[in-house]
């Protein structure tokens, strides 16, 4: 299980520290216990350049975790714990690629041509701990986007009045940043300086890189992403030894990195954070045939994360928990089920259920509960998502008020309307039960 990773301040490099040379030969020098930890303590100690005005550092509590090491022979735990690191380094390049080399002059100019950003968070299923595939694992990361200077996020909905509210555009609005000028030396204010003035001292503005018309453009910035990510591949330890491959995907950024016959899938989604809360607006197409390039979708991933990792620092030895999970997924397989179907199903009796009764002695009764109460919701063609008017939410996971006092949305609403569907759905329940019941006899 990877834990989220937060924001803080990074300290600037100190006299005396070892050069991140020296810091890249003590990891491969270490012990394999160790080699995690000092491998995080090398990558996140990059030249002093480096970590001038940076926005998105690691968190103290995030640095404990990450240096933590995994138990031995956890290969999952390992490579998640490997990925999280990479995009950790990723993204702290990303934020000063502009002063790598001799290009200090771009610094200015990059500072509002792209997102800045925040916080980084390990979701879905990989990343959770319940894959259902041993093979072609993708380990995402959400990447959250904060206005660059002398702009504004102003989330709209797309269709006001729409329930659920799960589609959005980000208008970006110029700000006066005038009585701010002095503090960020000669950053100019977007909206009162000369716009040609502007150009030579600071380059575009954002509305002018990656957005269509007033509005940040899921597709322009995921394009962007993918260009800086190429361009500070080049600068890592990592690329000694490892190989980067681009991968297509227009919402956003997929790449793979291999080395003999071991490689390592990584998306790294975009999202802007709705208010202080852990739902994001994010770069995910949504359910419709088409998704304009426009529309930024109401995430649950990081609050959906949040949750497993709440119930891992809660469990009790021996939880199985991720396992009944994982192994209930893997029945899903040619069917018209979801994962995410299944997921909330079980984030429900997760819910409801005191963890003590997910102890493996308790194992094949909670496969027992799952599967019954996804045969109940079929046939009252009623799944409640999870968060939207939840009141069991634990505390701490922060919810927007409107999702909080909207009506329970029903994630089985095309079987209502539909009975030809339902029947089918009914038909490969059957199935499923009858796969699972192959699979615990064959694992006996």
């Amino acid at each position: 299980m990877v834990s989220s990773i937060g924001v803080t301040t990074c300290p600037r490099g100190q006299p005396g520290q070892p050069s991140p040379e020296v810091h890249w030969a003590q990891c491969r020098a270490a012990g394999r216990q160790k080699g995690l930890g000092l491998l995080y303590s090398a990558l996140v100690r990059p030249r002093p350049e480096y970590c001038e005005q940076l926005r998105a550092p690691q968190g103290e509590k995030d640095l404990r975790v990450a240096t933590t090491c995994p138990e031995e022979g956890n290969k999952d735990a390992e490579r998640a714990m490997a990925v999280t690191i990479l995009v950790w380094v990723l993204q702290q390049l990303i934020l000063n690629v502009r002063v790598v080399g001799d290009e200090r002059d771009e610094a200015r100019r990059d500072h509002s041509s792209f997102p800045g950003l925040g916080s980084r968070f390990g979701i879905g299923s990989t990343m959770e701990g319940w894959s259902p595939s041993e093979e072609n694992i993708i380990y995402r990361v959400l990447v959250s986007l904060i206005p660059p200077y002398g702009h504004a996020f102003l989330p709209e909905l797309c269709n006001p009045g729409e329930t659920p509210e799960r589609n959005f555009r980000i208008r970006v609005e110029l700000v006066c940043t005038c009585k701010t000028e002095q503090l960020v030396g000669d950053m100019l204010c977007f909206i009162h300086h000369d716009e040609e003035e502007q150009r030579r001292n600071q380059g575009p503005s954002l509305l002018q890189t990656v957005c269509t018309g007033s509005y940040l453009d899921v597709q322009k910035t995921a394009c962007r992403f993918h260009q800086l990510v190429k361009a500070c591949w080049v600068v890592l330890p990592h690329s000694r030894r490892w190989r980067l491959t681009m991968l297509p995907c227009n919402r956003s950024c997929k790449f793979k990195i291999s080395r003999a016959e071991e490689e390592i899938i990584i998306e790294i989604m975009l999202g802007v954070q709705q208010g202080n809360s852990d739902i994001f607006l994010s770069s995910q197409a949504s359910e419709a045939l088409f998704t304009p390039s426009t529309t930024w979708t109401s995430s649950c991933a990081v609050a959906e994360a949040k949750f497993f990792e709440r119930l891992a620092r809660r469990a009790p030895d021996g939880s199985f928990h991720l396992r009944c999970l994982q192994l209930c997924a893997r029945i899903l397989v040619g069917t018209g089920f979801s994962e995410y179907a299944l997921k909330t199903v079980v984030m429900h009796l997760l819910n409801t259920t005191p963890l003590s009764g997910w102890h493996r002695t308790h194992f094949l009764l909670r496969l027992d509960d799952i599967m019954r109460y996804l045969c109940h919701c079929l046939e009252e063609k009623r799944l409640d998502h999870f968060f939207f008017g939840n009141e069991k939410i634990p505390e701490e996971i922060v919810l927007p008020p409107a999702l909080q006092r909207a009506e329970p949305f029903n994630l089985f609403q095309h079987l209502a309307q539909d009975p030809d569907a339902q029947a089918q759905a009914m038909r490969e329940f059957t199935d499923m039960q009858d796969r699972l019941t192959r699979m615990l006899a064959n694992d006996n």
